[in-house]
């Protein structure tokens, strides 16, 4: 098995690279007669593209795409909906001083190692170019559920780069795509403005913490044991490039409270039948939702590909130094908000018709 493909009953298969002439993907499994155009697929598209600020990476890609199948007369016919995005930007001759050299931190030596052949170009598969086809396959998720689920939402933010936190207090999503940083604090903006500033000019990096949070999502969705609502979601969010920790709801915060602490009680309501008075679970019991706010916390490592002289080998296993250059964010996690909003919606979407394959509608 290749593993190109995520999702169960709504799926995803991806395919391209880094440097190749296109990249795309094939959603199958979205119901038809949903109204969807290649505007509705752009618009999530343009927030993840590259080049829009100084502080990600410079490569100038359109991201305009294609359908080339499963959509009639602006209706998706029920059959396998075909994504092409032409790559624009290529600048593979960034790459030659790397072609026979593995770059630290980076995938290239275990996709060597694997596959015993290697795209040095950009990364090749490895590469997040290849997130904007999840993106684009999200943007099918999102019309699923604004159909189906019109007060379900989904939203992330970046909550801290490096060492510096949002001060949640000063939070406003309104501020969120006001600023190139998915950042809800104003305040904190002017902070991580200077600090990527003096990274990049030294061509460092950094890394990050994105919070994405569902909103109105059905209770009871999610399978328990093997597909946990919570498990297909941290599965969703490890699989994002870079990205090394996942937690739900309190998380790791978990291990140092006491029961009394962690426990969300439960009371009766009038209107809802009952509420639960925390949401220290991060709106999951034992895999399935809970009907409270699904959060989600993921961490996204520093950008690996930085201008730093650091040790490493060539293909013949011998001791080389390299140093990376080419067009690359200074703080990598800032793009996987509109990433992390799409997997998020794919999830949902999938667990919902897992749900009604076997429990029935939901209501």
């Amino acid at each position: 098995m290749s593993y190109n493909s995520f999702g169960n009953l709504f799926k995803f298969t991806s395919y391209g690279e880094s440097h190749g002439p296109a990249i795309g993907c094939v959603v199958d499994g979205a119901p038809p007669n949903i109204t969807l155009n290649e505007a509705d697929i752009q618009k999530f598209l343009n927030r993840r593209k590259p080049g829009q600020s100084k502080f990600v990476s410079q490569r100038k890609e359109n991201d305009k795409v294609e359908i080339l199948s499963g959509v009639f007369e602006n209706k998706t016919t029920g059959h396998p909906i075909a994504l092409n995005i032409k790559n624009e930007d290529q600048r593979s001759k960034d790459y030659t001083d790397i072609a026979n050299k593995f770059r630290p931190s980076h995938a290239d030596i275990t996709y060597y190692e694997k596959y015993k052949i290697r795209d040095y170009r950009g990364g090749g598969r490895s590469s997040a170019r290849e997130t904007a086809v999840r993106v684009a396959a999200g943007a099918i998720a999102f019309k699923i559920l604004k159909k189906r689920f019109p007060k379900l939402s989904i939203k992330a933010s970046v909550i801290q780069i490096g060492k510096h936190k949002i001060n949640k207090k000063n939070f406003s999503w309104h501020n969120v795509d006001n600023n190139p940083f998915f950042c809800g604090d104003e305040e904190t903006v002017l902070i991580w403005e200077k600090e990527l500033n003096t990274l990049r000019k030294k061509g460092n990096s950094t890394g990050a913490i994105i919070e994405v949070i569902a909103e109105n999502v059905p209770k009871g969705i999610g399978s328990p044991i093997y597909k946990k609502l919570d498990s297909q979601i941290a599965e969703a969010l490890m699989s994002i490039n870079a990205v090394k920790g996942v937690e739900i709801g309190a998380g790791f915060n978990s291990a140092s409270s006491t029961g009394n602490e962690n426990n969300d009680e439960i009371l009766p309501n009038n209107d809802q039948g009952y509420i639960f008075n925390s949401n220290n679970s991060g709106g999951i019991l034992g895999g399935i939702s809970t009907g409270q706010p699904i959060i989600a916390n993921f961490a996204v490592k520093p950008t690996s590909s930085i201008l730093i002289e650091k040790n490493s080998i060539n293909l013949s296993y011998e001791k080389t130094k390299v140093i990376t250059k080419g067009r690359h964010d200074p703080c990598v996690g800032i793009r996987a908000v509109p990433i992390a909003e799409a997997m998020m919606a794919i999830v949902i979407v999938d667990q919902i018709m897992m749900h009604e394959a076997q429990i029935g509608p939901l209501d």
